[in-house]
């Protein structure tokens, strides 16, 4: 299986003026380039993960270094043997990672200490750190920091409000905290540091970044990380393999992600094969009804036989 393509994930916290234009202008490119994923503009920068052939990323990358304004941009690059994405779109909006603060944080000005993956790994074994990982719960399941805290939230903007009300997991600790390709650490240690948390500092580049790294090779990274396209996760821990994902039914070890057959639902499970062909592709047995779902729907299963299914279930 030879590797004649590249997912690529990037970010840059960059003054951008009619990010709107911006945004028309650089769908425009990547339509004639012919890569696709998803790019996100706004006033504060860009952050984007796409996928092409290794000419058309390699392209894409020397294309926005070009640009005075990203000529430093990281770029996380990743070798697969197909697109990761099907489409492409490139949108503005009013962050490029959603926190929603009143006030909010600028980067440039005010971000946590950044750790490179040996002094990460260092810092891990301190006993008087804590680590928060900033990214939402489905994340956290499939893969993480052995030890991270879990915030319990489902989006990124509420993350704020979890620390508050647990503040006192975090007062006179180290904090670590840490995200997929470092975007959202940006914003979310430097609000920490707002707040008044005075040792506070991410994994530079995020996990991708870690587990790439030629010396720490992902040690300590329990499970897979969740990626945003149709990979849905990558191996991350090169010393070890420990699976920390469960069936969303049996409990048992698994780290296989899909989504609710019901398009109404839609919500991301854990689930193995057995239990897909078991419960519908389902997480209840209301979305198991639905007159839409698709796996019963593309497993031609009869309403009779759909009623038989679920009358046999104990839930």
């Amino acid at each position: 299986m030879e590797n004649n393509y590249q997912v690529l994930l990037y970010y840059k916290y960059i003054k951008i003026d009619n990010p709107d234009d911006f945004a028309k202008k650089h769908l425009n490119y990547c339509k004639e380039l012919g890569v696709l994923g998803r790019i996100i503009i706004s006033n504060e920068g860009i952050n984007g993960t796409l996928s092409g052939t290794v000419d058309q990323t390699s392209k894409y990358m020397n294309d926005l270094r070009n640009d005075a304004r990203f000529k430093d941009i990281m770029f996380k690059v990743d070798k697969s043997d197909k697109h990761a994405f099907s489409k492409i779109h490139v949108r503005s909006r009013k962050e490029i990672v959603n926190f929603s603060l009143e006030d909010d944080v600028d980067p440039s000005i005010l971000t946590g200490n950044y750790l490179k993956p040996d002094e990460w790994y260092q810092a891990m074994n301190d006993e008087n750190t804590v680590i928060i990982d900033a990214r939402n719960d489905y994340e956290y399941d499939l893969g993480h920091f052995r030890n991270a805290i879990k915030p319990e939230i489902k989006t990124f903007r509420d993350l704020p409000n979890w620390v508050r009300e647990n503040k006192n997991l975090f007062e006179n600790k180290k904090i670590l905290t840490y995200c997929t390709g470092g975007v959202r650490c940006e914003k979310f240690s430097g609000w920490l540091k707002r707040e008044g948390f005075s040792d506070v500092n991410q994994l530079e580049g995020g996990i991708h970044t870690y587990g790439t790294d030629s010396v720490v090779r992902g040690n300590l990274f329990d499970g897979k990380m969740y990626v945003f396209d149709e990979r849905l996760s990558t191996r991350i821990n090169m010393v070890e393999e420990v699976i920390v994902g469960k069936d969303y039914y049996t409990d048992l070890p698994c780290e296989r992600y899909v989504n609710c057959g019901n398009p109404e639902c839609n919500k991301q499970m854990i689930l193995s094969l057995e239990s897909e062909e078991k419960y519908l592709q389902s997480c209840s047995k209301e979305c198991m009804l639905n007159k839409r779902n698709r796996y019963v729907i593309a497993n031609n299963i009869s309403d009779e036989d759909v009623l038989k299914i679920v009358g046999n279930l104990k839930l």
